[in-house]
């Protein structure tokens, strides 16, 4: 039997404690995030039901910016209040966000094809510890036979139209085919979140969103300074791109490389690395800002690329909260669910597979660590740098 969610008031030392954790070994990029999030956050303490996880993921789907680090930020906010969501993001960015302005101190002096092997084995690692979270998912978003067509042809949308325009139509697939396909009875709402902030609070941070979205490119084309220019490019990449992650590569190539802020080969080996560390891979943009201008330009990046999907979590969900509960809404959104499934497979093949996968022994090693994720007796950390250790030796 299932046992009822914790209805206490958290503490922000407790949201920070559990998410500074989480950004120390959640290893495998969103996908994997979201699972790690539904077993520590919904099986392991209670915070929230499955039901009201389920709704978060689909919710953050729908809005642009890194869709795990806004779930994340749901979850904290739920738990103790504003400061929640602060200690949430910022424990959970922080080790990874540290570790790439480091890297882009530092990467113009090393030679990354030295420890090509080791990149590799963390590579085929991600493969495993993203297909198990994927299965996590699945079996609680698509428990039937109809909703896993849904998650099928969401999928198939989004690896033949690799862009956000197949990952948005995936979505609304999913919604259009939910009065048929999402059974009525499963469309009960999931317990409700806290959240300590109204329609006023929403308002300004809807406001904020715009304001930052429609205002810093005219004051980049004011000036030269590279601070405003590294403001501009980060909070226009987090602004405008759905599912976060490895989908945000494109636009950041653009934005920095294409604009000469960056060279093209520190720009790929930084990326490179980025798949290999803890935590969201938005952090990716510290590594640009420090090699850009320094610590100071890596740690604004990071705060701009991570701040307007911030700010529209802050501004959806009090709105959200008043509709979730109409049966229409939740038939809706258990098609978003199954579709959403279906998206991350698509991911999870392009490209985590694709770059995970590279010689037969990747495949062992991603086996591996799938079968010891099942038994359960191994903390992920450590069959990360498990993975890494073969990849030196033996890939």
């Amino acid at each position: 039997m299932t046992e009822s969610p914790d209805e206490r008031q958290g503490t922000v030392r407790e949201v920070f404690l559990a998410f500074l954790k989480l950004g120390l070994t959640s290893f495998g990029g969103p996908v994997a995030h979201l699972g790690f999030f539904q077993t520590v956050f919904v099986r392991e303490r209670q915070w929230l039901d499955g039901r009201a996880y389920a709704e978060l993921i689909a919710l953050c789907q729908f809005l642009p910016g890194p869709a795990s680090s806004q779930v994340g930020m749901a979850i904290g906010l739920h738990r103790a209040g504003p400061g929640g969501a602060l200690a949430a993001w910022f424990a959970f960015t922080a080790p990874s966000a540290l570790l790439m302005i480091v890297a882009g101190l530092t990467l113009s002096g090393t030679d990354l094809s030295q420890h090509a092997g080791l990149l590799q084995g963390l590579k085929a690692a991600a493969v495993g510890v993203v297909a198990w979270a994927i299965w996590g998912m699945a079996r609680s978003l698509t428990p039937d036979f109809r909703r896993l067509t849904i998650a099928a042809l969401a999928c198939l949308l989004a690896v033949f139209v690799p862009t956000v325009l197949g990952q948005l139509s995936g979505i609304v697939l999913g919604a259009a085919l939910a009065h048929w396909l999402v059974p009525e009875s499963d469309t009960t709402a999931g317990g409700g979140l806290r959240l300590a902030i109204g329609r006023r609070g929403a308002v300004l941070a809807g406001a904020l969103f715009i304001t930052g979205l429609l205002g810093l490119p005219l004051l980049a084309g004011l000036g030269s300074q590279m601070a405003v220019t590294v403001l501009d490019s980060m909070y226009r990449a987090g602004a405008l791109v759905f599912g976060g992650g490895h989908v945000v590569l494109p636009l950041l190539h653009a934005e920095t490389v294409q604009t000469g802020m960056i060279s093209s080969d520190s720009f790929l080996a930084g990326y490179g690395l980025a798949q290999a560390m803890p935590g969201p891979l938005f952090s990716f943009s510290g590594l640009i800002g420090s090699s850009a201008g320094g610590v100071g330009m890596g740690l604004l990046a990071v705060v701009a690329i991570f701040l307007p999907g911030s700010l529209l979590v802050l501004a959806i969900l009090p709105f959200w909260e008043r509709v979730r509960g109409n049966q229409r809404v939740r038939r809706l959104l258990g098609g978003v669910n199954a579709a959403v499934v279906g998206i991350l497979a698509a991911a999870f093949y392009d490209p985590v597979m694709t770059a995970g996968l590279s010689q037969g022994r990747d495949l062992i090693v991603a086996l591996a660590i799938i079968a010891a994720l099942a038994w359960g007796r191994v903390p992920v950390w450590m069959l990360i740098m498990l993975a890494a250790v073969a990849g030196s030796l033996f890939l």
